[in-house]
């Protein structure tokens, strides 16, 4: 279990109780060390039973989720790229604050309509007719047989 509490900004903080750690033996470079240690985290998090998260939150959190959460709605994140079960542990936390902070951004301002140009109208309109005289080009010379 993760004891100690993750802040994410000054609105949202983590309880230590929501977070629940795994390690298992990770691949890779390391020696002896790495058939003996079990180095490489596994960080749970649920997500849609979080009081710690508004509702839009946790729906983007999903979105931005995949495939990293199961079906139930448990995020999981596995972290093995330190040689240290120390590091790799503040290495889950930080991909969890991230992918939370991302989630926790406000929605982008609407799209505002805009008229084209008369410019645009003008190019796009002659563009058409110059089209037109070429496509009128194909057809065969002398029209009367």
């Amino acid at each position: 279990m993760a004891s100690d509490a993750l802040y994410i900004d000054d609105r949202i903080t983590i309880a230590g109780w929501e977070l629940t750690e795994q390690f298992v033996l990770a691949g890779g470079p390391g020696g002896q060390n790495v058939n003996k240690v079990s180095t490489a985290v596994q960080l749970f998090f649920n997500i849609p039973n979080s009081p710690s998260l508004n509702d839009r939150v946790k729906a983007n959190a999903i979105k931005l989720a995949g495939r990293r959460m199961s079906k139930e709605g448990v995020l999981m994140i596995e972290a093995s790229r330190f040689r240290s079960q120390d590091r790799n542990r503040e290495d889950a936390r930080d991909r969890l604050k991230e992918l939370i902070l991302e989630a926790a951004k406000p929605p982008p301002p609407p799209r505002k309509k805009t008229k084209p140009t008369k410019g645009s109208v003008e190019r796009r309109l002659k563009e058409k007719s110059g089209r037109s005289e070429v496509k009128k080009m194909r057809g065969r010379p002398g029209g009367g047989e």
